[in-house]
């Protein structure tokens, strides 16, 4: 109820009260039954309330009676969640996709809408005479949703284009992958020197976002915040994103933030963990950045015991290595980076030495721009250096290494 309650007031309403029910099974007319459905009436005319949401999601028939019986608007889970991405999706793919999303949904609700979905049509651009206006309202339904999928086919095309150029190149991507609320913005933003919305609001960065960032080894690296995940995200939802999160199955490393200061932390590690599988990306190397830490009290023994804790109540993330941090103070980020370094397979680091020709100054400059020079002088026409040097990197110099 205290995520419906955060989910609610993220789309812009404000709670006045709240109703929980505990039945053996759902009631196929009104999910709630007819005597908890009274009860609901009169709290809803003692608050004057212009809405009722459910955290379930509702057919079509139980929202309609629902609807009838307390005389107001009613929304479900999806609806709301819905809502939400409407208002956070800023460019072209958020938009496609959220649209997508709402389409998929409102589909199968058509039906028992009212009189004015029973209207006969007729004339130019309908099948004939005869046709209602409902099975109108499908077919241009249908139509809006065959262009849009067409239209996120072409980004995810564009998407994989885009990639195999970053491939064509050793640059390795990381993905923040978490909970919503986690802290994953603020973290991107600590990373990377960007200033991506990070607030309080439940889903409040929606499009992804992606930056380099230059690590101390000096390899360049890709780093994506994505969309937080939630428990019951809508099916039609994960579907409509797909090209979002393509981003995160063909990841190298994942950044799993979790926010340590909720009490719900195990569980919501456990449910992002859930919908990573799901999507493929389940079995792709991750760092837990247990974030918030400023938020604990207690020493490190205490984030050390949370952490074993949290791992321990979790299956999915044995071996994975826990970051302690806090993205708002910078507490702990130097040593993440340190992790993230040593925890990428792609493009490896090694130490070498090469007498490099003085006048070859982009050579130089390569070396000074992507790896660690730990020693270098110049003798006669030359340029001696040792340093720890990626094999990228390495291999446009081999000819010019020392033994």
């Amino acid at each position: 109820m205290e995520e419906l309650q955060a989910l609610a007031e993220s789309a812009g309403a404000r709670v006045e009260e709240t109703l929980i029910q505990s039945r053996p099974a759902a009631d196929a007319a009104t999910l709630i039954g007819s005597g908890k459905l009274e009860e609901l009436r009169g709290l809803v005319a003692s608050c004057s309330a212009d809405a009722v949401l459910f955290d379930s999601e509702l057919t079509p028939t139980q929202q309609r009676n629902i609807e009838r019986a307390l005389e107001c608007k009613v929304l479900d889970r999806t609806q709301l969640i819905l809502d939400i991405f409407a208002r956070r999706a800023r460019t072209r793919e958020g938009q496609l996709q959220v649209e997508l999303a709402q389409l998929n949904y409102l589909l199968p609700r058509l039906t028992g809408r009212g009189v004015e979905m029973s209207r006969l049509g007729g004339g130019i651009g309908t099948r004939g005479p005869g046709e209602t206006q409902l099975e109108t309202d499908r077919r241009r339904i249908y139509s809006r949703i065959k262009k849009l999928s067409d239209d996120l086919e072409s980004v995810r095309s564009g998407r994989g284009t885009q990639r195999r150029q970053r491939q064509s190149v050793p640059l390795a991507t990381i993905a923040l992958v978490g909970y919503t609320n986690a802290g994953k913005s603020t973290l991107f933003n600590r990373l990377t020197g960007a200033k991506v919305t990070a607030d309080a609001r439940m889903f409040a960065t929606l499009d992804p976002t992606v930056r380099h960032v230059t690590l101390p080894s000096r390899r360049k690296v890709l780093i994506s915040d994505t969309v937080g995940f939630i428990r019951n995200l809508p099916t039609a939802l994960v579907k409509a994103f797909r090209a979002t999160l393509e981003e995160v199955v063909e990841a190298s490393l994942l950044l799993h933030v979790v926010d340590v200061s909720s009490p719900y932390a195990a569980h919501q590690t456990a449910h992002v963990l859930k919908v990573l599988s799901e999507i493929g990306a389940g079995e792709t190397r991750q760092i837990l950045a247990l974030n918030k830490m400023d938020l604990v009290p207690g020493s490190e023994e205490a984030a050390d015991s949370l952490a074993q804790r949290i791992l321990g109540e979790v299956h999915g993330v044995a071996g994975a290595r826990t970051i302690p941090l806090s993205a708002r103070s910078g507490a702990g980020v130097d040593a993440l980076i340190a992790a993230i370094d040593e925890g990428l397979a792609l493009d490896p680091v090694s130490r070498a030495r090469f007498r490099i020709p003085a006048s070859q100054g982009s050579l130089i400059h390569l070396v000074h721009e992507r790896s660690k020079v730990l020693a270098s002088r110049y003798r006669g026409a030359f340029w001696e250096v040792e340093a720890e040097i990626p094999e990228s990197v390495k291999r446009q110099i081999q000819r010019y290494a020392v033994d």
